[in-house]
């Protein structure tokens, strides 16, 4: 399998598509596409990726696109209590809360783009951040307070899997741009940042030295 992702320090898709494909336990091979290069605007970077959108992973000469394809594609084939809880009802809530991670927050991924090489001191949320942030607290809350503590694990279904996954660009964001949050979500955030493959990934973003000013904003500090 190859998965193309693009920059890693701005790119969340990127970041879910490949903690997929490592949570998955199969091989895999990582080929990077710098975003906004003059080929990435032409599109000549983009001639294997269907969407136009990174990631893309490759398999068998098949792509799939779109991180929340990617997970389920990868559940299908490394087994899907990799990615899922075994419990209906902590499956149900699971699928639920991945399913409005990938659809909603859109005043959260505007205001707080992902920048894994940057941190913002003065930054101030504006009230629709705020409540994008407190709810997806309370999403949090409700996954570790009823199935995170059954098995003894730190994830929010007790294992690691999709919804970690899925909520793990969130944790970046809240960092960095050093949102409010309660001592539970933000001792989940900790847990997540200290994750191997988080810190696998942000040694690698922080390693990056391309040209990128789409997501600029203000009062960023750089990360040492």
């Amino acid at each position: 399998m190859k998965l193309i992702i693009g920059n890693r320090t701005y790119s969340s898709w990127s970041l879910r598509g490949w903690l997929a494909a490592k949570q998955s336990l199969l091989p895999f091979e990582t080929e990077l596409r710098v975003m906004d290069t003059p080929e990435w605007i032409s599109g000549a970077a983009k001639a294997d990726m269907p969407s136009g959108k990174v990631p893309v992973l490759w398999d068998h000469g098949e792509p799939v696109w779109d991180s929340m394809a990617i997970i389920l594609h990868l559940a299908d084939k490394a087994g899907h209590d990799r990615f899922w809880p075994r419990d209906v009802p902590a499956r149900q809530l699971a699928y639920a809360m991945c399913a409005e991670m990938h659809s909603g927050f859109a005043p959260l991924r505007a205001g707080c783009p992902m920048d894994l090489q940057q941190h913002f001191p003065g930054f101030r949320p504006t009230p629709e951040v705020m409540a994008d942030v407190q709810r997806i607290e309370s999403l949090w809350e409700q996954a570790l307070g009823r199935f995170g503590s059954e098995t003894g694990e730190p994830w929010l279904f007790g294992r690691f899997g999709a919804a970690d996954i899925m909520f793990a660009p969130v944790c970046t964001r809240i960092d960095s741009y050093h949102l409010p949050v309660g001592d539970m979500a933000r001792s989940y955030v900790a847990r997540v940042l200290a994750h191997p493959w988080m810190v696998e990934w942000r040694d690698a973003a922080m390693a990056e030295d391309y040209d990128f000013t789409r997501y600029d904003v203000p009062g960023g500090v750089r990360r040492r």
